[in-house]
């Protein structure tokens, strides 16, 4: 495995709220990178740290991909759970009474 490589990857949602993985630190990095200046924030100025350390191999990959995934999370970026959505939809087909 790439040193740069999360042992997870993070799913955001990206553009009209399409899925993506997030599967590195120059993945997470390039995300960061393209965030409006307008909405830049302190959660987003310390992901941003994080994985330029990763990326110059100052800190571990999976602590950048942790305060990348708090940034998405605060920004409410993170996409649910596949698994997730799979159980609920598989409820509802069963019971036409559960939403």
């Amino acid at each position: 495995m790439k040193p740069d490589m999360f042992r997870q990857p993070v799913s955001i949602l990206v553009g009209l709220g399409f899925p993506a993985e997030v599967r590195s630190v120059m993945d997470a990095y390039r995300h960061l990178v393209e965030w409006p200046s307008s909405l830049r924030d302190p959660a987003h100025s310390v992901a941003l740290k994080a994985c330029t350390a990763a990326l110059h191999g100052e800190i571990e990959a999976d602590t950048a991909r942790g305060l990348f995934a708090a940034f998405a999370e605060k920004h409410d970026l993170l996409a649910p759970d596949s698994n997730l959505i799979a159980t609920s939809r598989l409820r509802r087909d069963r019971d036409p009474h559960v939403r």
